[in-house]
């Protein structure tokens, strides 16, 4: 059974840093791709940031430069750094695991909100 475990997210200030972190079971992780979406209020989910078995990562526009996804092959796990938070980073924010040739997984998201 696929299980994708997020924790990490919360209320911040903006200007502010959080990191999200989602354990993964049931895959074989160090082949799989990984990915953070999210999905704020009013707006449909989007890419935030991936990253492929062998370490390499790709980002959305709006967190180039803010945000860094890494993985640990060992604890299988895939955390996002999030850096100086705006308040239009307010959303859920889902880990998605993609098995080689399998279908993608998804976990049940964390609150991030970014707020005064």
């Amino acid at each position: 059974q696929v299980q994708l475990e997020e924790s990490g997210g919360g209320l911040v200030q903006p200007g502010g840093s959080l990191r999200l972190s989602c354990a993964a079971s049931g895959i074989i992780f160090s082949i799989s791709g990984m990915g953070w979406y999210r999905q704020g209020p009013g707006k449909e989910r989007e890419l935030v940031a991936r990253i492929t078995g062998g370490g390499r990562t790709s980002y959305a526009d709006s967190v180039k430069g803010r945000f860094t996804i890494s993985r640990d092959n060992a604890k299988n796990t895939v955390d996002l750094q999030m850096n100086s938070l705006k308040p239009e980073d307010t959303a859920i924010y889902y880990c998605k695991a993609t098995p080689y040739g399998q279908k993608d997984y998804w976990g049940q998201g964390t609150q991030v909100t970014v707020s005064s």
